[in-house]
């Protein structure tokens, strides 16, 4: 299935004319982009924008009023679709009581994966997460300490996609650094990563496309460096946020 895909340039995710509606208040409008395989897109946007729930949408953990999703080709709500993506929540929480080791142990049971030491050690040692952390409780972990299992747990279930919330939540510099090491070997590996965050640095060094989300709208489109020429900044943060309010008169979408 994987290489028929492929070779009918299915994307890894394709979102048609998307709404979502929370009663009378409109979250996300007609929302209308592709993500191709393995490309690293970065969709961002000021907290509120629609990003978690547009996230939430693509997993089928809450219901669109209108639009399509499909995943490789296949409808979102067919639970088919998923078995080719791993995720990540911004909040991640993992059960307090178990250690690293149960909990990796776990996640890998749950889909299918064998459990390999060596390989878990090294995935490790490139996020610059001690080896200590598989034997301490999670209740035990700094923040820190906690993202980067949660992170560790989900490159080590082997999958096309990868949809991460704010992968990077609550790192220091030289752990973002680690992670980001890691990220560029998935895409090398021709993964697909779809991701959120806050810095738009991250964003400009990884990603070869952005969506921009202001008020549940997409307002941008395309290449990072795309959006810097439109409104002639330099920097990728100054140019969104000239997006997100509006400024310059640039039509709102940009495909």
């Amino acid at each position: 299935m994987h290489d028929a895909l492929q070779s009918q340039g299915a994307p890894a995710l394709a979102i048609r004319a998307l709404d979502k509606r929370y009663g009378a208040q409109a979250v996300l409008t007609a929302i209308d982009f592709e993500v191709a395989a393995g490309a690293a897109f970065g969709l961002v946007g000021a907290n509120g924008a629609g990003k978690t729930t547009l996230i939430k949408c693509v997993l089928d953990l809450c219901a669109a009023n209108a639009g399509s999703i499909d995943i490789f080709g296949v409808p979102h709500a067919e639970p088919r679709a998923r078995a080719r993506l791993a995720f990540i929540p911004e909040h991640f929480a993992p059960p307090h009581y178990l250690a690293g080791r149960e909990f990796i142990t776990l996640m890998l049971a749950l889909n299918n994966a064998a459990y390999d030491a060596r390989r878990i050690a090294a995935l490790l040692e490139d996020l610059e997460l001690e080896a200590a952390v598989l034997e301490r409780p999670v209740r035990q972990l700094s923040k820190g300490m906690t993202q980067k299992l949660g992170l560790a747990s989900c490159f080590l279930v082997e999958r096309d996609l990868y949809i991460l919330d704010e992968p990077m939540s609550g790192l220091d510099p030289s752990s973002r650094v680690a992670v980001k090491s890691v990220l560029g070997r998935l895409m090398r590996e021709g993964r697909t990563l779809f991701f959120t965050s806050h810095v738009l640095g991250d964003v400009e060094e990884l990603c070869s496309t952005i969506a921009i989300l202001a008020d549940g709208r997409m307002r941008f489109h395309g290449a990072p460096e795309e959006l810097c020429a439109r409104y002639s900044e330099p920097h990728l943060e100054r140019a969104f946020i000239r997006c997100i309010r509006g400024d310059g008169h640039a039509p709102e979408i940009r495909h």
